[in-house]
């Protein structure tokens, strides 16, 4: 429960925050963050883990709230909640089993950067003229008191685990600072908490084709990136807590939330890379940890608002920037020189490629720069034996997989002009894997026929058989 009500003082300035990016009422994050936080937490494959709604959502939805309104908004939540659970329900969370470790590094040093860069603008206030940079005493106070938060998170835990250190820090700090009356900014300069419960209410959207030619692009971006964020998320934390969730059981716990928040005036949202880091380094390992997490916003919302909007943001600001040292894969640095280029190029390229655009954005560019590598690894280990022992006879016996990117150097093996009329190919170390396989071996035999040659094909086995007579290809097997 401590890990809980550690994680939900983390929440609330990050769901103010991208409510405020996509721009929305603050109480639209709160109401989706306390929905899918506590739902996924309760119904959900994967304890310990947080959800909430998350700035990743948020930006994808800026362009339909500036051109649509709200009300598209909450339909575009529902519709993602609903593919959401489809991806569960067909049991396709295993896909996230083809994401390279490499990937996953990247997306995790990416997240971690811009965690720690999002704090930056807190650092920030308005003027007359405009957003400038805090100055003076200002600074002073504001660095100050983020390093005293970071100091504390740091040596706690040396002294005692009996509570978890962010939760130490940020009431510490608050108490410090409200006791001082320092001249800081507080989570109440953000954006006024106080509300009701949220209501069930259906948007106000006509229910036409035309909504859904609106709706659906973005709520399939939204399932994307929000599956994506939660899955890697969910690898993350099957690592850090040494256990094994349901990917398929979260997927559809997170669309059902997200369609509940959607039909209650909340923001979509997905697992929270650095909510659910302070909740395991808290202690956070069971479902309790979300639940409380999710109930404590509605409370902050409901009762509590008057004391919650008192905690300095240097203090939240101080725990999210060692969550982010915490969660960067430092180690990814040392091993640079060591893992093979094209891995350390995944790693260098997904991490910049989140900084720089979306997670969707970069995990499909990770997944593909590391399929052609893959894909080019294997084209170069083709090989054949060449045998020569029976007079009038050559036999190739080539060794590898066959498939679009060895095709070619698979041609360059054989010898047409010069060989013998009659070539065997021992394919018992051959694996054939696509159709470029298929027009490989045709184009094989369309080039001895040419020469006036025979092939003999031997040892093929049952699978690459049945690959090339159901292609309609009619070959001679010994």
């Amino acid at each position: 429960m401590l890990a809980g009500l550690t994680t939900s003082f983390a929440l609330v300035p990050e769901c103010i925050a991208f409510a405020l990016v996509a721009q929305l009422n603050p109480l639209m994050g709160l109401y989706g963050a306390f929905i899918i936080c506590a739902l996924t937490a309760i119904f959900g494959g994967r304890p310990g883990m947080i959800s909430g709604a998350a700035g990743s959502m948020a930006v994808v939805i800026v362009a339909l709230v500036a051109q649509h309104g709200v009300q598209y908004l909450l339909a575009t939540v529902v519709l993602g909640g609903i593919l959401m659970a489809l991806f569960g329900i067909l049991r396709l969370g295993k896909l996230i089993r083809m994401v390279p470790h490499p990937v996953m590094l990247g997306f995790v040093n990416g997240l971690a950067i811009i965690i720690a860069m999002a704090q930056l603008e807190h650092f920030r206030q308005a003027t007359p003229q405009g957003e400038q940079w805090l100055h003076g005493a200002s600074l002073f106070v504001m660095g100050a008191l983020v390093a005293l938060t970071m100091a504390i998170v740091y040596v706690l835990p040396r002294l005692t685990k009996a509570v978890p250190p962010a939760l130490v820090a940020i009431l510490g700090v608050g108490v410090l600072s409200y006791s001082l009356h320092l001249p800081t900014r507080t989570l109440g300069d953000l954006a006024h908490i106080a509300g009701g419960l949220p209501a069930l209410h259906f948007p106000t959207v006509p229910l036409d084709m035309a909504t859904l030619h609106v709706i659906f692009p973005y709520a399939a971006l939204m399932a994307l990136v929000g599956l994506l964020e939660t899955l890697l998320t969910f690898n993350l934390t099957d690592d850090i807590t040494q256990t094994k969730g349901q990917p398929n059981r979260e997927c559809i716990a997170l669309g059902a939330s997200n369609v509940v928040s959607g039909l209650f005036g909340g923001m979509g949202g997905c697992a929270m890379i650095g909510q659910t880091m302070i909740n395991l380094s808290s202690g956070g390992r069971s479902r309790l940890s979300g639940v409380t997490a999710g109930v404590m916003i509605l409370l902050f919302i409901l009762f509590l608002s008057p004391l919650i909007e008192r905690i300095p943001l240097a203090a939240l600001v101080g725990v999210m920037f060692v969550v982010a040292q915490q969660t960067f894969a430092w180690g990814s640095l040392r091993v640079l020189g060591k893992v093979p280029r094209h891995d350390a190029l995944v790693i260098v390229a997904v991490t910049i490629i989140t900084v720089l655009t979306d997670l969707a954005t970069a995990v499909l560019c990770g997944i593909v720069i590391a399929a052609l590598s893959f894909a080019w690894q294997h084209a170069r280990e083709m090989r054949a034996d060449i045998d020569d022992s029976t007079p009038g006879v050559r036999v190739y016996a080539p060794h590898g997989t066959l498939f679009f990117a060895s095709t070619t150097h698979f041609q360059e093996l054989f010898q047409s002009a010069t060989d013998p009329l009659r070539i065997i190919l021992d394919c018992r170390h051959l694996h054939m894997a696509d159709h470029s396989a298929i027009a490989a071996i045709e184009a094989l035999y369309e080039r001895y026929g040419k020469a006036g040659k025979h092939v003999q094909v031997t040892h093929l086995s049952g699978r690459n058989q049945a690959l090339l007579q159901r292609a309609g290809v009619d070959v001679s097997v010994a």
